[in-house]
């Protein structure tokens, strides 16, 4: 299998979805669309494509967000597999005509999200799990909501059994916590409702259950 992995800044890369790839012995290759002039696969080349978080929104007016959404249309058109987090799960939603606006609450930290559905094997009820965003996602037309947060009621959707979104970050280990609080913690400072300091959120250990149920959430959609 190849796994195509879309990722939009520097400090958000596949995390566990790379070892997860590399336990289930396929190949993966990462794209940086906002750097490099919008290079993105072709869907003839794609088993799988995971679109991962970033600063920007997929309702900016930016030609590589658009063509995106065009490979993301081909891909479940044509019935492949689609993991999207954050901003990926953002662009899936919107490429599926739902609407993507700024969330009642500004999530910065670590926060549980309780599990809505039992159709995805191992999944535990509740996982603590690290929140960036200030925008959400409508539930895509025929999804499912997968997971709510005490906060923001949209925090996952289940799409045809082969494409899941979630607002939050399941994929992150604990050096990419790290790189990710050092590098962009000035983005929490104004009107988070976790109110948590970046010694609270790198003092929170990655729980093991988060690489668990990703790699269930990938089994799922690939199997």
């Amino acid at each position: 299998m190849r796994i195509n992995i879309l990722q939009h800044t520097p400090n958000e890369g596949p995390g566990s979805i790379a070892s997860w790839a590399l336990s289930r012995g396929h190949d993966f290759v990462v794209y940086h669309p906002y750097f490099f002039e919008g290079v993105l696969p072709k869907a003839s080349e794609t088993d799988l494509l995971v679109i991962l978080g970033g600063p920007m929104s997929p309702n900016d007016d930016l030609p590589w967000i658009k063509t995106e959404r065009i490979l993301i249309r081909e891909l479940i058109e044509a019935g492949k597999p689609i993991f999207g987090a954050c901003y990926g799960a953002q662009q899936v939603a919107k490429t599926l005509g739902a609407k993507i606006m700024k969330s009642p609450y500004k999530e910065v930290g670590w926060a549980e999200v309780t599990r809505q559905v039992n159709i995805i094997p191992n999944m535990p009820e509740k996982i603590p799990v690290l929140h960036w965003h200030e925008e959400m996602f409508e539930i895509p037309d025929k999804g499912q909501l997968l997971f709510s947060s005490h906060l923001v009621k949209n925090q996952g959707y289940l799409y045809k059994n082969n494409v899941v979104g979630l607002q939050f970050h399941l994929e992150p280990r604990q050096s990419d916590v790290n790189e990710v609080v050092i590098n962009d913690f000035s983005y929490s400072l104004k009107n988070n409702a976790l109110k948590q300091s970046s010694q609270d959120i790198l003092n929170q250990i990655v729980p093991l259950t988060n690489q668990d149920a990703m790699y269930s959430i990938l089994d799922f959609i690939t199997k």
